[in-house]
């Protein structure tokens, strides 16, 4: 049995012994590839959502031969190791690893901040790409570097790394420029310089790997910003609010997070930003649930601030930090690992239930739970924390750091498709429509001028219907800045780099020539590199084929990482004090 939708959206194939799949097609009723590609997203979109969408759009288009030519520059194998290594550090899972031993190791009131500013950094800028759904710059010309196969499927405005980034570094900032700071001025001074680096090597590491544009990168960094200030200014009214309330405090922000994920803007395309959304949610609620609860138990500190985990370095020594952080860990996997299966196993036939009575609301992408029998045992839900399972794989990253590594030259998503088809439309248009003015004027010298033009900057490819590759925009601009002369070299540098936007075709080879020829086989890498104009048929089937989503999901996530959150703030600390793994006589019961 199958499932087809109109045409424009993905192609759904079930069958009786296997687990569905999802394969992406292209329309086929449309006359011109170009024109169905411009109307995937009328038809997707509101109106006014399409209206911004296309007013943004522009400025995305206009930046990239110019961020090809800055790549192009920098180039070297060395920095694509070191910015494909050091996004890792401004990536969900790094956070997720990071954060819980914040609060295990005695800084609550960090850890606090931290999962403030990232959870709702996740979140905003994840509501923010899919209500716009810009695609990233496209590629070709760019060349994408990175380790992680996901995160070219996302789109592209605003930079989730970049409002990361930021946003701990102001925080960090702030930290250090606060009365409360104890710290020598040298040891303040050297972690302002981590802060700022930090911040630009990712900032910057975006723009070199090909993954964002100049108004990604901007955006994304004015968001974590302003969350960092704002968390900063108004933290003690917050902490004032929840830790001097009832219940009634941690229900009214669990209530307005669950409204949040609820009214997140549904994507044009399948876009995975709304599960990183919905997992940073979670934490964010089991956080706040967990924090007031502990704090107003008797096994937490009240200073410094409420629900403090008790903590100290030089009574409990390095032997019993360390263990108490291995099994805070295996806590966590743990409840993962049990919690998840359990709720992909149970919510189907609850969700049948309440299905019939009418009141589950669809989202798009995501099969209701009346369309499938059962879901696949190792269903891999998301990816913002590793299972058991990719451990190993996580270890051996670790250990060969530079050997994740992918160089990709070609639509990795279906929004890359997309834009790769309306750019070529726009292209063969703006040619015909420069061909009928070339010869509506018909002089010698404009015939003249316009043809050393053509041929300086052509590559000598024509599209389909015999137009030349060439488009308005950064071409025409130089064209009309040096009539009757010759572009500088990095005009035409940059005016080449706008002729290979639409265009594309996969192919495997190494991405960046070896420093070392003697490097063996397990250094390849993955290159799609460009050769000549794929049809819209040929390009989709050609996409990475995404997986079925079903509706459990969102419940499924929402639960499992507000667990996680709850035992990171609350019960893995009184674990600790119950098998010794606290402070002893120097807790808070004594």
């Amino acid at each position: 049995m199958s499932s087809i939708s109109n045409g424009s959206g993905p192609e759904l194939e079930k069958f009786p012994d296997a687990p569905p799949s999802i394969e992406v097609t292209a329309p086929e009723e449309t006359p011109h590839a170009g024109l169905r590609s411009l109307d995937h997203y009328k038809r997707k979109l509101p109106q006014w959502r399409y209206n911004l969408r296309q007013s943004i759009l522009p400025l995305v288009r206009w930046e990239t031969p110019y961020l090809a030519w800055m790549q192009d520059k920098m180039r070297s194998p060395t920095l694509d190791t070191y910015f494909a290594i050091t996004a890792n550090l401004g990536t969900h899972t790094f956070f997720m690893v990071v954060l819980p031993i914040l609060f295990w190791c005695g800084h609550t009131a960090l850890g606090r901040g931290m999962v403030h500013i990232l959870a709702s950094g996740v979140f905003w800028t994840g509501f923010i790409k899919d209500m716009t759904s810009l695609p990233r710059p496209l590629s070709p010309p760019l060349h994408r570097i990175t380790m992680s196969g996901s995160a070219a499927l996302e789109y592209g405005f605003p930079s989730t790394h970049s409002a990361n980034a930021v946003s701990v570094a102001v925080y960090a900032l702030f930290a250090l420029h606060s009365p409360e700071c104890k710290l020598q001025y040298s040891t303040r001074l050297i972690l302002e310089v981590v802060s700022y680096s930090y911040a630009v090597s990712i900032v910057l590491g975006r723009l070199y790997c090909g993954m964002h544009g100049f108004l990604d990168v901007i955006v994304g960094s004015i968001i974590g910003a302003l969350i960092s200030i704002v968390e900063c200014v108004y933290t003690d009214d917050i902490d004032r609010f929840m830790y001097t309330s009832t219940w009634a405090a941690p229900t009214m922000v669990a209530l307005v997070i669950i409204v949040l994920i609820r009214i997140h803007p549904e994507p044009a395309d399948d876009c995975p930003c709304f599960d990183d959304s919905v997992a940073f949610a979670g934490v964010m609620i089991g956080v706040e649930i967990g924090a007031w609860h502990y704090a107003s138990s008797g096994w937490s500190w009240k200073h410094p601030v409420p629900g403090t985990v008790p903590f100290d370095l030089a009574h409990m020594g390095w032997v019993k930090t360390i263990v108490r952080v291995l099994l805070g860990v295996l806590v966590i996997f743990a409840w993962r690992e049990v919690m998840k299966p359990t709720l992909l196993k149970v919510l189907p036939h609850l969700f049948r239930v309440i299905e019939k009575y009418g009141f589950i609301l669809p989202r798009k992408f995501f099969m209701p739970a009346s369309e499938y029998k059962k879901i696949p045992a190792r269903l891999k839900v998301d990816n913002v924390m590793p299972s058991v399972s990719d451990l190993p794989g996580l270890l051996t990253s670790i250990r060969h750091p530079g050997r994740g590594r992918s160089v990709s030259v070609g639509p990795q998503s279906a929004a890359d498709a997309y834009e790769t088809l309306a750019y070529r439309e726009k292209r063969r248009r703006d040619s015909l429509t420069n061909n009928e003015l070339e010869s509506a004027i018909g002089s010698p010298r404009s015939t003249s001028t316009s043809s050393t033009k053509r041929d300086y900057f052509t590559t000598g490819n024509a599209d389909k219907d015999g137009a030349v590759s060439q488009v308005s925009g950064i071409s025409a601009s130089i064209g009309a800045a040096n009539t009757g002369s010759l572009p500088t070299p990095a005009q035409s540098r940059v005016g080449t780099y706008e002729q290979m936007m639409g265009q594309g075709h996969v192919t495997i080879s190494p991405a960046t020539p070896n420093e070392d020829d003697n490097d063996d086989n397990d250094n390849a890498e993955i290159f799609i590199g460009q050769q000549n104009e794929l049809e819209e048929k040929e390009m989709f089937s050609r996409l990475e084929k995404p997986r079925v989503r079903y509706d459990v999901e969102v419940v499924t996530k929402l639960v499992v990482y507000t667990g996680i959150a709850w035992l990171a703030v609350e019960m893995n600390p009184i674990i600790f004090e119950v098998l010794g793994l606290g402070m002893g006589d120097a807790g808070p019961f004594h």
